[in-house]
């Protein structure tokens, strides 16, 4: 009986710069009977003997260094699953380790060409060329790894690995790798030829050469690692040379792994020369846009792959699946381009698009054509091909199919659909109108085209303010310390900041007279317009700076009673009030400073009072509350901003 050790991980040992031949690693260790196929008859039962002894019987060279398959060395490209340790022994014989790993270093991307570029400035975004996106920013392994399924039709080469594992009368499992005349050595058997066989034989044939020696026993045949195969990408790759890849690997694979074409060379016309021989021409869009691998031929060792230069360059545009920069073959068309792009997306136009050709001095300009003139039209190189989006169309109102929500205090609350240019009358008229409690004057009325105008104007005054904080420091006093100046420009930073929290509603104020009984019947309603109709408020609120702070019923008979009335039931202002500030906010949403006569105004249902704190006063917050009204003008209430602010 032989106890065989079988190598998982393959060491290297270098002493004074001489590698010697050895296996230090770890062992699964099987007893077999002495003569079987899986034992060894050497002094050394390490597999790396056992691949010596299989190489001296087929007349091979069994030095480690000049293996190209087998042995302790073999490192590569393909081999992304294990890592090989070199232990080195100095001159006071002391170990280290150095572990080397596959090579996957990243690749450079290539640099963008004339014409990305013009399209990349031209537009004020960048636009990639098709393609790019699949091969960077690091190396993808598009090479079949070393683990991969075999498929049934494979073809055994010189330098597989092929396990053999027996059961039965035999027992254990040994690995082979078949040497360069085709052959793996089985102990017992002899040489056994398996190159040439396909995989799917290749079971009968190792079990058929032990059956000439043994029997009762039971076989299991795996080809467990793939030779690598030397082939070479020339031409405009991104980056060019010499490459080793699985022997599964295929036209496209070597190209990815090469990081593709760079910016002047070719995805459609890629050459595959053997022997001197042109006998493939791949057009990768093929694969990435259709997921045809027809073409896509198998590599073997010493293959050519070239790619030219590219065809004439397309930039697609717009309301397309994917914008990019295409390349074209001779004599393709618009619609070829179209395609390429995976065509209109859900809102671009399917019937036109826009040719812009900037090589035809006679058609400058863009020009405006049908989908079904696209097929007819030739490509030119530099041509812009743009979809228009008509999904995000602003209609006129008077086409506008209208949806509108309807809540609160009507006989039947809901979510109408009406017809374009359909009034508020209507709508209310449907609903059943008005129930008797029913507050017009505090109706909320949204429209989503306004809240999209106050978010642009809010956004955009926000955006002013920041740069004029940013611009110049609000506060000229020489005399302020710069810790204090520094501590306002934060503190007004951080009221910006807030002030982003705040988000308008759209709400509209309608011109309508507090005791009105309906609402204005006039207006025509917008897709997604909301009415919220309260009932009638029995309260007013008083709030801020006064000594208790709280809301107050309406008096039983209505008695009319004035601002400053309610906010002397409030316990009147503090000390610390700012009595200049005090407004009001009405349940229609009209906000009514002090200036404008509130504190003498006869209060109405639901409205609030609102009396700030005084702050110090100084140049920098006088300067920066200028700015703030100025800019928020514009649309924002001054509601939010007071409560946003204090």
């Amino acid at each position: 009986m032989t106890v065989a050790k079988i190598r998982k991980t393959g060491v290297k040992v270098i002493i004074g710069g001489v590698v010697l031949g050895l296996t230090t690693s770890a062992y699964a260790q099987v007893t077999v009977p002495t003569g079987s196929p899986i034992s060894s008859d050497q002094s050394s039962s390490s597999s790396t003997n056992s691949n010596s002894q299989s190489g001296s019987q087929n007349g091979t060279n069994n030095s480690t260094n000049a293996n190209p398959y087998g042995g302790s060395q073999t490192i590569s490209a393909l081999d992304v699953s294990e890592k090989s340790t070199t232990l080195t022994l100095d001159q006071s014989g002391n170990k280290t380790a150095v572990t080397e790993s596959p090579d996957n270093t990243i690749k450079k991307p290539p640099l963008p060409g004339e014409f990305e570029k013009y399209i990349s400035e031209l537009l004020g975004r960048k636009v990639m060329l098709f393609g790019t996106k699949l091969v960077l920013p690091a190396l993808r392994d598009f090479a079949a790894p070393a683990t991969a399924t075999v498929p049934p039709d494979y073809i055994v080469q010189p330098g597989d690995t092929i396990d053999i594992a027996l059961s039965g009368s035999l027992d254990g499992s040994v690995q082979r790798v078949v040497d360069t005349n085709g052959k793996v050595f089985l102990t017992g058997v002899g040489a056994v030829r398996v190159a040439g066989v396909r995989n799917s034989d290749l079971h009968d044939v190792i079990a058929g050469a032990i059956g000439t020696k043994f029997r009762g026993f039971t076989t299991s045949v795996t080809i467990t690692k793939l030779r690598g195969i030397r082939v070479y990408v020339t031409g405009l790759a991104n980056n060019p040379g010499a490459f080793t890849v699985s022997s599964l690997s295929t036209l496209a694979n070597a190209v990815f792994q090469a990081g593709g074409p760079n910016a002047g060379g070719s995805w459609r016309a890629i050459k595959l020369y053997r022997n001197g021989r042109q006998i493939a021409d791949f057009d990768l869009y093929q694969l990435m846009r259709g997921g045809s691998r027809v073409n896509d031929v198998q590599l073997q060792n010493e293959d050519v792959l070239f790619i030219p230069p590219a065809g004439p360059e397309v930039a697609v545009i717009g309301s397309v699946q994917e914008e990019a920069i295409y390349e074209a073959r001779p004599e393709e068309s618009i619609a070829g381009m179209l395609a390429a792009a995976g065509g209109p997306n859900t809102v671009g136009d399917p019937a036109h698009f826009v040719l812009y050709r900037a090589n035809d001095p006679t058609k400058l300009g863009p020009q405006r054509l049908d989908n079904a003139l696209a097929s007819s039209i030739p490509i030119a190189g530099g041509d812009i091909i743009q979809v228009m989006s008509t999904g995000t169309l602003t209609m006129p109102i008077a086409t506008q199919k209208v949806l509108v929500r309807i809540e609160g205090e009507v006989q039947k609350p809901g979510i109408y659909y009406v017809a374009p240019g359909t009034p508020t009358s209507e709508v209310i008229a449907e609903a059943g109108g008005l129930t008797t409690r029913a507050y017009p004057f505090g109706t909320k009325f949204t429209r989503q085209s306004v809240q999209i105008q106050q978010q642009e104007s809010f956004k955009e005054a926000l955006n002013q303010l920041e740069f004029s904080l940013s611009a110049a420091p609000l506060s000229q006093d020489p005399t302020l310390p710069g810790g204090d100046r520094t501590t306002q420009l934060a503190a007004a930073r951080a009221v910006v900041a807030r002030l982003r929290e705040a988000k308008p509603d759209g709400r509209v104020v309608l011109d309508i007279a507090p005791n009105a009984t309906t609402l204005p019947g006039s207006i025509l309603l917008e897709n997604n317009d909301s009415i919220m109709v309260p009932p009638l408020a029995s309260t007013v609120g008083v709030f801020g700076a006064v000594y208790r702070p709280t809301s107050f019923l309406i008096d039983a008979d209505h008695q009319a009673k004035r601002v400053r009335d309610y906010i002397d039931d409030a316990g009147g202002n503090l000390r610390a009030a700012d009595k200049g500030g005090i407004f009001v906010v009405r349940a229609n949403g009209e906000v009514i400073p002090k200036k404008r006569g509130a504190l003498n105004m006869t209060v109405l249902p639901g409205d609030v009072i609102f009396v700030p704190v005084r702050t110090e006063p100084n140049l920098f917050w006088a300067r920066f509350s200028a700015i703030a009204t100025t800019l928020f003008g514009i649309g924002l209430s001054a509601a939010t901003v007071v409560a946003v602010t204090r």
